[in-house]
């Protein structure tokens, strides 16, 4: 799992976080990702919510260099129910292409266990330093999307997230880093400001320079703001930085 997958798997749903309310509620979010300062693709998110039921979907494209050197389009998308302040995944997916390259990612839940997983294509033969997934791997799990979706009524900033993306099983740990103003078109206040360390568990190449790497990043963040139609932090703000510049992904419409 190198980084540009795992920053597919996660950013991806960085960008699709949306708002909710107890009626029907559709609401569009749009997004800029940069790579070293320079533009590498923009995203469109859509989320609807119709009582406990949600979906989420959203598509990222390439632009400006990185359009020139791979074209790339990703899509993601989540449905399941609202239980108990928290968003509780029934299906995920993700799927992407960059030049040649694909791949998509299907995962059902059941009680917050992985029900089902598969891959296409499929991995040929695990190389000999492949960290398998365990059957424990995959319990009391969240998918990337609605993981970084957290209710006003708990501490934001101060919790580990059990992520399984249909390939990997990592930890998202997030640290209280204070707050700050951010403002965009839709939501102009404060936003909680949160470390992110990443911590892989199974389902990647034990050793790779590339997993060390993210492993010992402790300058990651995850920016979240407040919805303004329902008590729930989505995020408007995400920075991983990488050998060849951090990316950094920033809300250019969130709730307008």
């Amino acid at each position: 799992m190198g980084w540009r997958t795992w920053v597919a798997a996660v950013m991806l749903p960085v960008l699709a976080a949306g708002t909710a309310s107890a009626q029907e509620v559709s609401h569009v979010t749009d997004y800029s990702i940069r790579l070293a300062g320079f533009p590498v693709a923009t995203a469109s998110f859509r989320s609807a919510f119709d009582g406990r039921r949600y979906s989420i979907a959203g598509r990222m494209d390439s632009a400006g260099l990185a359009d020139i050197l791979a074209n790339t389009h990703g899509t993601t998308s989540v449905t399941g129910v609202l239980s108990n302040g928290t968003l509780r995944a029934s299906r995920y997916s993700m799927s992407y292409r960059s030049g040649k390259r694909a791949r998509a990612i299907d995962v059902t839940f059941r009680n917050g266990n992985v029900a089902s997983a598969s891959i296409r294509p499929e991995r040929r033969r695990p190389p000999e330093n492949w960290v398998p997934v365990r059957e424990r791997d995959m319990r009391a799990v969240v998918d990337p999307i609605s993981g970084l979706i957290i209710p006003a009524g708990s501490n934001v900033c101060s919790k580990t997230l059990p992520i399984f993306d249909g390939e990997s099983r990592m930890d998202i740990k997030l640290v209280d880093k204070g707050s700050r103003p951010f403002s965009t078109r839709g939501f102009e206040g404060e936003v909680k400001v949160c470390g992110v360390r990443f911590v892989p568990r199974s389902g990647y190449r034990k050793g790779r320079r590339d997993v060390e790497y993210l492993r010992q990043l402790t300058t990651m963040e995850i920016w979240f703001a407040k919805a303004d139609t329902v008590a729930v932090y989505a995020p408007v703000y995400a920075r991983i930085p990488t050998k060849l510049g951090p990316v950094t992904v920033s809300a250019t419409r969130f709730g307008g």
